[in-house]
């Protein structure tokens, strides 16, 4: 009779599904919903813009939980490195998905405004470049999580991509000062458009946890299943 060593079985001690991720995920939907009466209805109109100015209030708070997203690879790929502990390479490449999806989402917000108030769909601004290199290197990230190389291996370019794609988050923050061209460095609002920006970040907040949560439980559950088949395939080999 065959015994699963203890080293596997811890290997296996993830929690295949967090009641978290579901219910953050849930009041960030609740919460964007409410936001859009805020949007639409609380949140003046602005004077240039007219309506096509609201898309601010969503495509703010996409491009700063994309580029937390970004910092939260970073900050796990480096402890992976540190401690080789799976749950960091697990939650970088989940903030990582998260990121990309909030990031490419933010470009497209991004784009609309573009057309409203420069008159183009898209322009090489810096901060627009920027933020377009951001998004293909960490669709580059996500592809080398998915090269066929040994595990361990993969794990640990990816990581080192990880620390290193992040180079470029702070750069986009800071783009539209280095290099003032068309896209504000800042925006001014009166105190009811403030007020309902925080509330939008706030509530995209529940979202991207729940997001980068759910991703998560994703990966441990897929992590679990790879390593009890890899234990049943050896158990077999080992009875022929």
């Amino acid at each position: 009779m065959m015994h699963t060593p203890k080293n596997n079985a811890l290997r296996t001690n993830y929690t295949p599904f967090c009641p978290w991720a579901g219910i953050l995920a849930l009041l960030g939907g609740v919460a964007l919903a409410a936001c859009q009466w805020l949007i639409f209805v609380y949140a003046p109109v602005e004077a240039t813009l007219g309506l096509p100015q609201k898309i601010f209030y969503l495509h703010v708070p996409l491009a700063w939980w994309g580029m937390l997203s970004f910092f939260l690879t970073f900050v796990a790929s480096a402890l992976y490195l540190k401690h080789g502990t799976p749950r960091w390479d697990m939650l970088a490449e989940s903030a990582a998905e998260a990121g990309l999806l909030l990031a490419g989402l933010a470009l497209v917000a991004g784009s609309f405004w573009a057309r409203a108030s420069w008159g183009v769909w898209w322009i090489w601004d810096a901060r627009l470049t920027t933020t377009l290199i951001m998004c293909f290197t960490y669709a580059g990230y996500l592809i080398i999580r998915r090269l066929d190389m040994p595990e361990m291996r993969r794990n640990k370019v990816a990581a080192v991509v990880g620390i290193v794609a992040f180079l470029d988050v702070p750069l986009v923050y800071i783009s539209s000062r280095l290099w003032s061209f068309i896209h504000p460095p800042s925006v001014q609002l009166d105190s009811d458009m403030r007020l309902v920006m925080w509330l939008c970040v706030g509530a995209c907040s529940f979202f991207w946890a729940g997001l980068v949560t759910l991703r998560f439980s994703l990966a441990a559950t897929e992590r679990t299943l790879n390593t009890l088949t890899a234990q049943q395939l050896a158990a077999q080999s080992a009875k022929e």
